[in-house]
């Protein structure tokens, strides 16, 4: 005779005392405690007369799941704490890995990675050291919000709490900058846990986390996989009409409104324009969205914010509403006082900053193409498009100055504008920060070109990483990397990454030995400048040494030649351009008040 357990209750049906079968009983009989059918029981206490082997680990259970889930990419680095997850990704060839020199380069190539595709890649490290390295590329992805997932390494559970080499308390280290973060402490948990991984990474669009103990990773477990289409599901939500109805009111009331668009508007350009034009509406973009929409259409005004311009400021002081579509924008000094419709899915985001006349919670993309069909068509207000037109041309003349500026030292205008004339127009650019990023988002006119940038974060040493996810996404594109020399040494020997995968970035170094936007920063609060000098490699020599090109730019009429060269390699090549250590970018832009 056998017993059942119910699964809800941990009722016991036993067929000895019962004097039934649980066979025989009828498919409507329910548990007698908690009413949970028949299904819901499992047979306890039989001994198993036929053992079957099971030959698959934990880890490669993680592993089939993820593959399941259409995850292509692992960036990290091996070691003891990962061995077996390492393992079982050598088996199969669904899921490539990526060996990086760095784990911080592996975390932002992570968050490149969702920021582009909206799809989940994967960083690996070891224990205690590997894992704290991945924490500023995964505080990256979660405040832009990328989905992006970390396997972080653990000691085995049973040296935890025995002050063991390498062991930290991974949970509570990760837990600030994750929206999941769980230990797979027994085999039973390992394919719920990385379903609820991927869940969390795409429904809250940022970092998960999974700690996994290297024993528990070595344990067999045979079950299996979850089907992701019945399981896994991404946000693509349209506020509800009325709400619709409500904007459409708004935008058909004023006279000059304008559409500020952010990253959340990306792969929505046609919807973007099509409401633009319809309402004869200016668009700015944040920072992160320059490039969304080309900077060459009629109705763009560039960037707004502390790297925008003088176009688009103006145009928002002198709009009556702003469409604020897909940013959580905080500055509120730069829209004061002027009426705004906020679109993002976060709900959160909306109002966060600064008073909305109407919130709508929804995919940007789906609802501008809703509001494209209630809104009527507007005339331009021809005074306002006049105004715009001044400093568009003002804009476009200071451009013109740049290409032309020949000084010694090299200018870095004159930098930006030399890759322009090189770049392709379906390029991807990746920009670091520093004082070159002020030149790139001020002077750079996006003609097709996409870029990406660590907006909420702000982090040195983004760019390169991100530009080797850029390029292993899109093989047969242009990626440019724009950094200066103090973010890129801080990752550079992965510049021999690139160069063992075959990724042919293109890296414009603005070289001034120097943290120039640091020293324009203590000018600002009036102190000395101290501290922001340092020598610098010959960075061709390097790349050259590494195996790929490079070429060294110390006077302007060598730059055109370098860069052709360079974008023409089929290598990772490096373009370090000794620039002007005294010309600054220009002043940050605020409305007027």
């Amino acid at each position: 005779m056998a017993r059942f357990r119910c699964t809800v209750c941990n009722y016991i049906y036993d067929e000895e005392k019962e004097g039934k079968q649980f066979s025989e009983l009828p498919q409507s009989w329910v548990c007698p405690i908690c009413s949970a059918p028949k299904s819901a029981f499992e047979e306890i206490g039989r001994e198993v007369v036929e053992k079957v082997e099971i030959t698959t680990t934990v880890a490669d259970k993680i592993i089939e799941q993820l593959a399941a889930a259409g995850l292509k990419y692992v960036f990290g680095i091996p070691g003891d704490s990962n061995l077996p997850l390492v393992e079982a990704i050598r088996k199969q060839n669904k899921i490539r890995f990526i060996l990086t020199r760095h784990e911080e380069t592996a975390a932002f190539m992570t968050s490149a990675y969702g920021k582009l595709t909206g799809e989940v890649a994967a960083c690996l490290s070891i224990a205690g050291p590997g894992a704290t390295n991945l924490i500023t590329g995964l505080v990256d992805a979660t405040t832009d919000g990328a989905p992006a997932l970390a396997l972080a390494g653990q000691v085995a559970q049973v040296l935890l709490g025995s002050e063991h080499l390498q062991e930290i308390d991974e949970i509570e280290i990760f837990a600030p900058f994750t929206v999941y973060h769980e230990t797979i402490a027994k085999p039973k948990q390992a394919v719920r846990a990385t379903v609820m991984a991927l869940k969390n990474a795409y429904s809250r669009r940022g970092a998960a986390m999974l700690s996994l103990p290297t024993d528990v990773l070595s344990e067999k477990l045979s079950e299996k996989i979850w089907l992701p289409e019945e399981h896994i599901f991404k946000p693509g939500v349209v506020p509800a009409d009325e709400d619709i109805d409500y904007a459409a009111a708004l935008i058909n009331e004023s006279k000059r409104p304008l559409l500020f668009i952010g990253w959340g508007t990306r792969g929505g350009r046609e919807e973007v324009q099509r409401l633009a034009e319809k309402i004869n509406s200016p668009v700015a973009t944040t920072s992160r969205a320059k490039g969304v929409v080309p900077e060459t259409h009629p109705l763009a005004v560039g960037v707004l914010g502390s790297l925008g311009t003088l176009c688009a400021a103006e145009a928002v002081t002198k709009s009556d509403l702003i469409i604020i579509a897909g940013s959580s924008f905080r500055e509120k000094n730069l829209i004061a006082g002027i009426p705004v419709i906020q679109i993002d899915i976060n709900g959160v985001h909306l109002g966060k900053s600064f008073p909305v006349k109407a919130g709508l919670e929804g995919d940007a993309k789906l609802t501008l193409r809703e509001l494209f069909k209630k809104v009527a068509p507007k005339i331009p207000d021809k005074e306002y498009f006049e105004q715009i037109k001044k400093f568009k041309d003002e804009q476009l003349a200071d451009m013109e100055k740049d290409a032309k500026d020949a000084s010694r030292p090299v200018s870095p205008g004159y930098v930006i504008q030399a890759v322009k004339r090189h770049a392709r127009k379906d390029a991807l650019i990746t920009v670091d920060v520093g004082d070159h990023t002020y030149w790139f988002y001020k002077r750079y006119l996006c003609d097709g070109e996409e870029t990406l940038f660590s907006s909420n974060m702000g982090s040195m040493a983004f760019a390169f990483p991100a530009s080797l996810a850029g390029q292993l996404i899109y093989p047969n594109r242009q990626v440019i990397c724009i950094t200066g020399d103090g973010g890129f040494a801080m990752l550079m020997a992965d510049f021999t990454t690139a160069v063992y995968n075959r990724l042919p970035v293109k890296v414009i170094i603005f070289n001034d030995s120097m943290l120039k936007n640091i020293k324009k920063e203590q000018e600002m609060y009036g102190y000395k400048a101290f501290g922001i000098e340092f020598i610098n490699p010959n960075f061709s020599d390097f790349a050259k040494s590494c195996g790929g090109d490079g070429f060294r730019v110390e006077r302007p009429e060598e730059l055109d030649l370098a860069l052709e060269q360079a974008f023409s390699s089929n290598k990772p090549a490096i373009v370090d351009v000794v620039i002007d250590k005294d010309k600054m970018a220009m002043p940050v832009i605020t409305t007027k008040t």
